[in-house]
């Protein structure tokens, strides 16, 4: 007879821990369904989630959690965890406006003491626990759990460095799955991968434990010491090799959806001393066949009916291209143009468009792996020998390579063109994926040149002028579609420095920059039923500005409202009002139209547009009040 569901009564990993061994099975099972059965109603992280459910459920059975801390890094795999902790009930609202955040939240339960979402920080941070505990006393364990695509950043190995001459290092977990969002690249990533879980392997195994087993008690242990020449040999040829060198015991590799193994296997370290390293091997997408078959596809999803997987809907009205689409077929158009044009992503190829140029040149294309600092400095030894780089990293994820940027570009004078993808408000992946803040920490350094495009049809141009341009420069675009203008335009280098005038008027100007060009648009027309005649400028430039045209403006009308799409502090505002003090325009009145002095949580886009006033209604209510 089946047993009841075991889920609706875990409230906690107390709960988990009251049941008998032998019923994991069937609570992996669960865990797998209401991810299955939720994830595709609302969207958010799948596959990632579908292979690490046995790992979650045996940590939590063998560590006392929350006393006990398990440290999942980025967070995309984190979504058992999430369930085991108390907050089935609100899986439905995920990634949603004010639902669960999309990764661990330190705000949202005691089981996450620590806010991930970038790659490659669960062992140093891991570490810094660990060593606080050890200080303090008390008899905790800290778990870092780290998948093999984050195992390629560089902060990664800085932690396993640490770590492993510590005795109170952490337990790090590795998730391997030979996937991060695309497939991993890179010498690490080969070394980790060797066929030890192939078919052929599987078969033999199966073979002999077959075998032995028809032998009764005798063979069972033959099979018991087969077993422990088999882990002899694996850490020679395995990552254990290279772990044992920085000084950690390895574990490993183990079926990582063996939740029976798993959990004996954790229990014979949870009390062991000094540096330890489990090294599990899973299935990105395991128990969905067509996430399992395409994890890529199915890493980060929309809706879908499971019952039929992600198929194209035929009678979906057509959508404009997504920025990152134009940019990767602008590329190709300039590779073509232009031998010396190479591109280079750190480990999202997918995700920043890159992938028809890929095809189109592989020989020109670098996938660096989860490593930004090394995607910037690798781009500045491209131009030190005539090449010219575009990197194609994410606004947040260029705040990682922030040294590199300064030192080892700007301040050589090097004509990298950083193309970053994301900026502004991203939408369900909140807080750590926002990129905010790109404007403010690029514009003061000297020698960088940053653009924005007002829709897809001026990437293009603006691409193209960056390449010709020959100076270091930044152009920052928008998560999601274009507006559908007309990208059959021929190519032209951009003026620069120098924005354009897309609407005259005689009681105030609104300089706006980048996406918030057409919002801008929109709310002059809003300002004109009310008998307001703004004028609108699509400054293209946040450095150089095109302080002739602005100033003019303001000097006609008396008023002037910015709008952009990220941080008021130090941003395009600033640097608007900066240029006004400089001209002795201080009688001009000024509004600054941006995102206040907060982390934004996650959220659709438009809401938290509106929620934060940048978006059409927030502009003209600014230049309502402006007008008093």
């Amino acid at each position: 007879m089946p047993k009841p569901p075991f889920l609706p009564d875990i409230h906690s990993p107390a709960d988990l821990r009251r049941l008998d061994l032998a019923d994991l099975t069937q609570v992996c099972k669960e865990v797998r369904d209401a991810i299955v059965q939720t994830i595709p109603r609302v969207g958010g992280h799948f596959a990632s989630n579908l292979g690490s459910v046995e790992l979650a459920v045996a940590l939590h059975y063998v560590f006392e959690t929350p006393n006990d801390i398990l440290l999942w890094d980025v967070g995309h795999q984190a979504y058992p965890h999430k369930i085991l902790t108390g907050r089935l009930d609100r899986l439905h609202t995920i990634r949603q406006t004010d639902g669960l955040s999309g990764f661990p939240h330190y705000e949202e339960s005691i089981h996450d003491p620590f806010l991930t979402g970038h790659a490659g920080t669960s062992i140093s941070s891991a570490t810094g626990m660990s060593e606080a505990i050890a200080l303090s006393g008390e008899k905790r364990r800290v778990v870092a759990i780290i998948g093999d695509g984050s195992m390629t950043a560089g902060l990664a190995f800085e932690g396993l460095n640490h770590a492993g001459q510590s005795e109170s290092s952490p337990i790090i977990v590795l998730n391997d799955n030979e996937m991060s969002i695309d497939p991993n690249v890179g010498a690490l990533s080969r070394f980790m991968s060797r066929a030890l879980v192939g078919k052929r392997t599987q078969a033999i195994r199966g073979a002999v434990r077959t075998f032995f087993t028809a032998m009764g008690p005798m063979g069972e242990d033959v099979l018991h010491v087969l077993k422990r020449v088999e882990e002899s040999a694996l850490g020679v040829v395995t990552p254990g090799y290279l772990f044992e060198a920085l000084g950690f015991t390895y574990v490993g590799p183990l079926d990582g959806h063996d939740v029976l193994a798993l959990v004996d296997a954790f229990r014979d370290i949870r009390d062991a001393k000094g540096p330890l390293i489990i090294h599990c091997l899973t299935v990105k997408g395991k128990g969905y066949a067509p996430a399992e078959k395409d994890p890529l596809k199915y890493h980060g999803v929309g809706k879908f009916d499971p019952a039929v997987g992600i198929v194209k809907d035929p009678n979906a009205k057509p959508t404009p291209p997504s920025y990152s689409d134009v940019f990767g077929q602008t590329l190709i158009d300039m590779a073509k143009m232009d031998t010396s044009v190479v591109a280079v992503s750190p480990a999202m190829m997918s995700g920043s468009g890159l992938i028809p140029f890929y095809k189109a040149f592989p020989d020109r294309c670098y996938d660096v792996g989860i490593a930004e600092q090394h995607a910037v400095t690798f781009s500045a030894g491209l131009c030190k020998m005539n090449l010219k780089p575009v990197a194609a990293i994410y606004s947040t994820f260029l705040q990682r390579g922030y040294d590199q940027v300064v030192h080892d570009v700007v301040l050589q004078k090097l004509p990298v063109v950083f193309c970053l993808d994301r900026a502004g408000l991203v939408g369900a992946d909140g807080p750590t994926h926002h990129g905010v803040f790109d404007i403010a920490y690029l514009r003061h350094l000297p020698g960088m040149h940053l653009m924005a495009p007002k829709d897809e049809g001026e990437l293009r141009q603006m691409l193209y002028s960056a390449l010709q341009y020959r100076v270091t420069v930044a152009i920052r675009y928008p998560r999601g579609n274009g507006f559908g203008v007309p990208m059959d335009a021929p190519y032209e280098v951009l003026p620069m420095g120098k924005g354009e005038l897309l609407r005259p008027g005689s009681d105030l100007v609104i300089v706006a920059y980048g996406s918030r060009v057409y919002p801008a648009m929109s709310a002059a027309k809003m300002l004109a039923e009310s008998g307001i005649d703004a004028a609108v400028i699509n400054a293209r430039f946040a450095k150089p500005l095109d302080v002739d045209l602005i100033a003019e403006w303001a000097s006609a009308t008396g008023r002037v409202v910015t709008a952009e799409e990220g941080t008021r502090l130090g941003g395009f505002g600033s640097a608007v009002l900066e240029a006004l003090s400089d001209r002795g325009l201080t009688n001009v009145r000024t509004a600054v139209v941006g995102l206040p002095d907060v982390f934004i949580e996650h959220g659709t886009q438009e809401a938290l547009y509106h929620r934060y006033g940048i978006d059409d209604h927030g502009i003209a209510d600014a230049a309502r009040r402006l007008m008093g």
